[in-house]
């Protein structure tokens, strides 16, 4: 079943880690280099979504690629649409990590109008394959998507699951709920659509409490409401009596990391893409719940996480 993953569900992942800190928008300044690389293969801006995971992810990338020669350095922003002017990176921007359904709904929309025809299904390569054209026309090349799946996902409290035998969203059909999430969660297919026409449940209200935020989760906790918008990945759930529901419709894209390369660069610099389909072999969905729980519950920095990955792996 297909499914649209709208523009404005870019945000949808980015406040995942209660530890995120806001970079800043402007491009045009230099990130910090963690690893200080020697630049004898050139520079590399890594760019990206303020959120935990994806601060872990491009840390990752700037160290392995400060490795092989390269001067690279991160600077992470709000929202996708800063990094991606008009459907494509600006010429400050070469790397960026990536979600298979995120990036191909957004130059879907952008290209086509929030009514177009959506080109994401559960399945990355039939997803990636569908955006080829409008990813050859931006110039971005989407490297080997990695095991490590990351998409939108509904919790309740451990006694609400116990007491209405609910571990899946099927299990709420007809039943009648307050959500809590982010705001434009009502109007999208893989969120309140969904839940209403996919599922058959009765959504009350939605309360725009945010994605995943710390008002989400009291709210749930306190009763206000039953369900909360959070993501697949998210490290915190088990620490905070929360219990994941299984999407068992699939209303969900894939959402699969990706590295997105400017095709320009990566012609003149093909050594990055074994680099990273390296890294995205090594990463799998359970391996990225523990590195995010490692930031959001141990609190841990981002680059040392993405450190003692790279090396347990024999990456770095």
């Amino acid at each position: 079943m297909q499914v649209r993953r709208l523009a404005a569900s870019a945000l949808a992942i980015s406040t995942i880690l209660l530890g995120a800190a806001c970079a800043g928008d402007d491009l045009a300044s230099d990130g910090d280099s963690a690893s200080g690389g020697s630049g004898d293969k050139g520079t590399v801006k890594i760019s990206g979504q303020d959120f935990g995971e994806v601060q872990i992810v491009a840390s990752m990338y700037e160290q392995l690629l400060d490795a092989e020669g390269y001067d690279a350095s991160v600077q992470l922003v709000g929202t996708r649409d800063v990094y991606m002017e008009d459907g494509q990176f600006p010429e400050s921007v070469q790397l960026v990590p990536e979600y298979v359904g995120g990036i191909v709904d957004f130059l879907n929309v952008t290209a086509n109008g929030p009514e177009a025809e959506p080109l994401t299904t559960p399945d990355a390569e039939e997803s990636i394959e569908a955006a080829s054209s409008l990813l050859e026309e931006r110039g971005i090349t989407l490297l080997d998507p990695s095991a490590a799946v990351d998409t939108n996902g509904f919790f309740v409290t451990e006694e609400f699951s116990e007491a209405e035998g609910v571990t899946k969203l099927s299990d709420l059909e007809g039943m009648s709920v307050v959500v809590a999430g982010a705001p434009d969660c009502a109007d999208r297919t893989d969120c309140g659509k969904g839940l209403t026409e996919d599922y058959g449940i009765d959504v009350t209200e939605f309360l725009p409490l945010g994605f995943a935020s710390a008002d989400v989760f009291k709210s749930v906790a306190d009763g206000e409401s039953q369900l909360g918008l959070t993501s697949t990945t998210d490290g915190t759930l088990e620490s905070q009596g929360m219990v994941l529901l299984e999407d068992d419709k699939q209303i969900q894209p894939a959402q699969n990391l990706v590295p997105a390369v400017s095709t320009e660069w990566l012609a003149d610099n093909q050594d990055v893409e074994g680099i990273l389909n390296d890294l995205m072999a090594a990463l799998t969905t359970e391996k990225l719940t523990e590195l995010n729980g490692q930031v959001s519950v141990d609190r841990a920095k981002p680059e040392d996480v993405a450190t003692e990955f790279l090396e347990s792996e024999g990456l770095l």
